[in-house]
């Protein structure tokens, strides 16, 4: 009953509704462009050429991030991903070139505007080459691609029909992060993953169920319910930083005296980076993957890369579990600035007991963070390489990619972000929230909250 009173109220909600709809009819759109295919290519080629590789290519892995497009030679192939490798790259940029810090830091407003436009230009070069290998991996499936068509003019069309289609993705997503509910890129990526997970669930049933394994599917669904909660669990995880707030009181002289008034507490998440680390991890494990698509055909020896591709391979998750642990403390330290927390509480009059105010709280707040940041980066690596642990398990490959990895991370800490969104503005009409406490814990704590820049 509770259910249907809490769909009730968000339906109750005007602007709530129309932000759902508006999601879902952007999402819809960009779910009928993946089965929209390039011109001049044969689909019973691809389909073909998708049912004899191998399950453990990064390329099925690409595709289930496209929700099928990849392996549909659609005009949304390469989805958001030339979008996220160039906010990697912009992001990287600003620790290393002044102007590009500057732009993040010092200019508010219109540096953000600057650093968006060059983030568009860069996604535009990014997919004119992601576009090339691509199109040059159709080109060597046999009968992929029609003889009718030139082959310049198969070039020509595809690389600015791939390139308008990675900017249209990117649009949806900027249009449903404005005027939408939770991150528009990341909802498109989740979009593709939840399409693939159902043929997945059934091929796995269907597996098991033929060798009389029935027992063996409910513990498989035992664990994954539990890896989800620990998951959860790490992504709301916070560390309370207990703080004190001086206020004075006026005596009778004039004059005034400190006093001490009522705690409160700086949260400070174990994950502050999200999901988004293991979403820039990934992007730069496709790499290998473009190398290869204009590689083949010729004499270069790619067996090397080719151990980066094998995404069950000991190479693939040692570099992509190293990736997400630095990725973590990066996207931290650009998200977290322990000197603007100090700076705040210094404003507000508020102190952490037994911590001087300035410089040394900001250090405290620091090797805080650095400390809790460790715990929930290995969690973030060790949940990236699963699949592979849960394959040699014996775990269906297919199934294994939402057994862990960055699927079930993208799934989770995407869902949990659009249900906080949803929360708060069930709280902010008077509403209960979507669980008993009224609040999902982890996401939007009752503590001193400080902005940082985005």
């Amino acid at each position: 009953m509770k259910l249907f009173t809490v769909l009730k109220n968000i339906w109750s909600i005007k602007e709530l509704r129309q932000r759902i709809l508006f999601t879902l009819a952007l999402l819809l759109i960009y779910r009928v462009g993946t089965f929209v295919v390039l011109p001049g290519v044969v689909p019973a080629a691809l389909e073909k050429n998708a049912s004899s590789r191998s399950a453990n290519d990064l390329l099925g892995l690409i595709n289930v991030f496209t929700g099928g497009a990849f392996d549909n030679a659609a005009i949304f192939a390469l989805g958001v991903m030339p979008y996220i490798t160039a906010s990697i790259i912009v992001q990287l940029l600003g620790f290393a070139v002044p102007y590009f810090q500057r732009l993040q830091t010092k200019e508010g407003e219109s540096g953000r505007k600057r650093l968006n436009q060059i983030t568009r230009l860069l996604t535009v070069a990014i997919t004119l080459v992601q576009g090339g290998g691509y199109l040059q991996l159709v080109r060597s499936i046999p009968g992929a691609v029609s003889p009718e068509i030139p082959d310049g003019l198969f070039w020509f069309t595809n690389i600015i029909i791939l390139t308008a289609g990675t900017i249209f993705c990117m649009w949806l997503g900027e249009r449903i992060t404005d005027k939408g509910i939770g991150n528009g890129t990341s909802l498109i990526i989740q979009a593709g993953i939840i399409a693939r997970l159902p043929q997945a669930f059934v091929f796995e049933f269907q597996k098991l169920f033929g060798d009389n394994k029935i027992l063996l599917f409910i513990v498989e669904l035992a664990l994954f319910f539990v890896i989800v909660m620990a998951t959860i669990l790490v992504i709301q995880g916070v560390r309370r930083i207990p703080i004190q707030f001086a206020k004075r009181m006026v005596g009778r002289s004039g004059g005034s005296l400190p006093t001490a008034s009522a705690r409160d507490y700086l949260p400070l998440k174990v994950n502050s980076a999200g999901v988004m680390p293991i979403i820039f991890a990934q992007a730069l494990m496709f790499l290998p993957a473009t190398a290869i698509q204009y590689m083949s055909g010729s004499n270069v020896d790619t067996g090397r890369i080719h151990m980066f591709n094998d995404i069950y391979s000991l190479g693939y998750n040692a570099l992509f579990f190293i990736l997400i642990v630095v990725f973590t403390y990066v996207y931290t330290a650009l998200m977290i600035n322990p000197t603007n927390y100090a700076e705040y509480l210094k404003r507000s009059n508020a102190f952490i007991p037994g911590v001087k105010p300035g410089e040394a709280t900001s250090e405290y707040i620091d090797n805080i963070m650095t400390r809790i940041t460790l715990p929930g980066a290995v969690f973030l690596g060790f949940i990236g390489i699963l699949p592979s642990i849960a394959a040699s398990f014996g775990v269906n490959q297919q199934f294994a990619l939402f057994f862990g990895g960055t699927t079930l991370l993208i799934m989770v800490g995407v869902a949990l972000d659009t249900l906080q969104v949803i929360e708060s503005y069930l709280l902010t009409q008077k509403y209960d929230g979507l669980i008993k406490s009224g609040r999902i814990q982890g996401r939007s704590t009752t503590g001193v909250q400080v902005g940082q820049p985005q």
